[in-house]
């Protein structure tokens, strides 16, 4: 059946294929470097002065976590009109507020118009998530051997150095010991690398924020010189 005329077409849902065609590449390039860490092994000969001859583990995984995670965030900031994402995310938050607003009125006029507006709004934010997706691929590129590197540091120079053990407050722990369902470096590195990626992403919001604003002064003070 046609859609009636004036109706909004739904949006188009993002493509998952990019995600998992990245996921497929991990699984093969992680069975590729196998136990003895063939890509690892190889990538230690560029890498190795990040380990610190396996002295400071934690640092090592602080400094590699550092690095992706501010490696990803100043990528996908290229993919992203962060800009456009905040006005997207502003108007998208008052029209669920103003749709929960008119469903606790039983306004069913106001829910009605809000309801045949949605599709748009569900369309801009997918659109958003698309350009993201996009920066997926490269930061794969770099993320991918990194952590294939981290883990032949771990497994093998860490090990040989017998530095294995870390403390926290409440235990004392070996990187190689399995929590819940992975290994703890593993815990340990996306600890850092998630936390610090935000940051960097806020630092980089909040340049291109300031830089916006002024390039707005400029414009107004042009118009009213």
């Amino acid at each position: 059946m046609a859609a009636q005329q004036g109706q909004p077409d739904m949006p188009a849902m993002p493509s998952m294929m990019p995600m998992l065609v990245m996921m497929f590449l991990i699984l093969i390039l992680y069975a590729f470097d196998g136990s003895d860490h063939k890509i690892g092994s190889i990538l230690d000969y560029g890498l190795n002065f990040f380990g610190m001859d396996g002295q400071y583990p934690i640092v090592t995984l602080f400094v590699v976590g550092a690095l992706m995670a501010s490696f990803s965030a100043i990528l996908r900031s290229f993919f992203t009109d962060m800009i456009e994402q905040a006005k997207s995310q502003q108007i998208m938050s008052a029209f669920n507020k103003e749709l929960r607003q008119a469903r606790l009125e039983n306004n069913s006029f106001k829910i009605k118009k809000l309801t045949e507006m949605q599709p748009q709004m569900m369309a801009k934010n997918m659109e958003n998530s698309n350009k993201m997706m996009k920066s997926m691929p490269f930061t794969m590129i770099v993320i991918i051997p990194l952590f294939l590197w981290v883990r032949y540091f771990i497994d093998v120079t860490v090990r040989e150095a017998g530095n294995l053990t870390f403390s926290v407050p409440w235990a004392t722990l070996d990187l190689d010991t399995t929590i819940w369902f992975m290994p703890a470096w593993i815990l340990v590195y996306t600890m850092i690398s998630i936390p610090f990626g935000q940051i960097v992403n806020r630092l980089i919001r909040t340049y291109k924020f300031k830089k916006y604003l002024k390039q707005m002064d400029s414009a107004e003070g042009a118009e009213t010189a």
